[in-house]
């Protein structure tokens, strides 16, 4: 074969390194070879703001390329950030390492330096993270070692982007990029709901401890005939739905005395006393001399924040009288919650005036609160 005088000049050279190649490897000396730097196999900064101009906790994570010697002692790791991003103050109370998910003491295995925009972690001589392994950098209010408190966290650069985070372990490293963008503002109304119903009860359940005698419809409580020393008690159903954030209140009021057309008074609980806080029932005195202690007449609930002893009652008032109520929202549901009976019992004596017509109206104000 025809060969110039170049390629004849080209092959010395080489086939005096192969023949030296050869004779070193027969004398069992070392040989020569090239070490690269690898790319980390995984390498991730996760950001706990990304808005811009935000002060931001940052968790980076890498693994090591297996076959590379991993970070041993007197290497560094190093995190260098685009100059918009704002390092100062950045120590080492700011730092966490952990290798394989376990954190490693700063004192004796590593020392910290910020060489804005570089972040510099140097193992000590007698540490090192193996090849494979997983590690975690916080740096940032999230670093919680106990190698310090934690004081400062990195400001994101004022502008919209994606910025690219360069990390040099060792021999090996890596570029990760994160996204600045202005927060999203996330916006909803909820429309306020309030339903409130009454409802008849029949004869034969109770009322906080108190046996319901008669039947009722949602507009009316028919008592009866009364006769002396027999006591009526009669009672409907309140039920309440609302989204309001405090609750609601439920009051009833009369529009006068139960009362016939001769101007005849069935008077309040207890002998006309018009009691305000829940008392254990009565029965009228029955005092030929004083009209108001000829019969009465009162409330009661089994709403237990209002009537927390069973079997008590409040006067029927023309004033109004809390028999409900609730501190949050409800669904019409649990007793003294989204449901209460309310009960009125009625007694007489002898001495009460006659009359088919004795009456009164109801009014029941419910109140939300939003």
């Amino acid at each position: 074969m025809f060969r110039t005088a170049t390629s004849v000049g080209m092959l010395k050279p080489i086939a005096l390194i192969a023949g030296l190649a050869i004779l070193l490897w027969s004398l069992g000396l070392p040989s020569l070879s090239f070490v690269e730097a690898a790319n980390v196999t995984s390498y991730s900064d996760t950001i706990s703001d990304s808005a811009p101009s935000a002060a931001s906790d940052h968790n980076i994570e890498f693994t090591m390329p297996g076959s590379g010697p991993g970070v041993i002692g007197g290497d560094t790791i190093e995190i260098t950030f685009p100059a918009s991003f704002d390092l100062t103050g950045i120590g080492v109370e700011d730092i966490d390492l952990r290798v394989d998910g376990s954190n490693v003491v700063q004192s004796g295995n590593w020392t910290f330096a910020n060489s804005d925009p570089t972040l510099i972690i140097t193992l000590d001589g007698g540490f090192s993270i193996d090849n494979s392994s997983s590690t975690q950098i916080l740096i940032g209010e999230n670093a919680d070692s106990g190698d310090g408190t934690p004081d400062t966290q990195i400001q994101n650069p004022a502008s919209e982007g994606s910025y690219r985070i360069s990390l040099v372990a060792g021999d090996d490293s890596g570029d990760t990029h994160v996204v600045i963008l202005t927060a999203v503002t996330v916006s909803a109304s909820v429309e306020t709901v309030f339903n409130f119903t009454v409802d008849g009860v029949a004869a034969g359940g109770t009322v906080n401890g108190e046996t319901i005698t008669g039947t009722t419809g949602s507009t009316s409580i028919p008592f009866g005939t009364l006769e002396d020393g027999q006591a009526s008690t009669s009672a409907q159903q309140l039920t309440v739905s609302t989204n309001a954030a405090a609750g609601y209140s439920v009051t009833v009021q009369t529009d006068g005395g139960l009362r016939s057309t001769t101007g005849a008074v069935i008077d309040n609980f207890a002998n006309g006393g018009d009691a305000t806080s829940p008392a254990v029932w009565t029965e009228p005195t029955g005092d030929v001399a004083l009209p108001n202690t000829w019969g009465h007449w009162g409330v009661i609930s089994d709403d237990d924040d209002i009537f927390a002893v069973a079997q008590t009652f409040i006067a029927a008032s023309t004033t109004p009288r809390e028999v409900m109520t609730h501190g949050g929202p409800v669904n019409g549901e649990g007793v003294g919650v989204g449901t209460t009976t309310v009960g009125y019992k009625v007694e007489i004596t002898a001495l009460q005036e006659a009359g088919d017509d004795y009456q009164t109206t109801l009014t029941y104000v419910a109140t939300p609160t939003f």
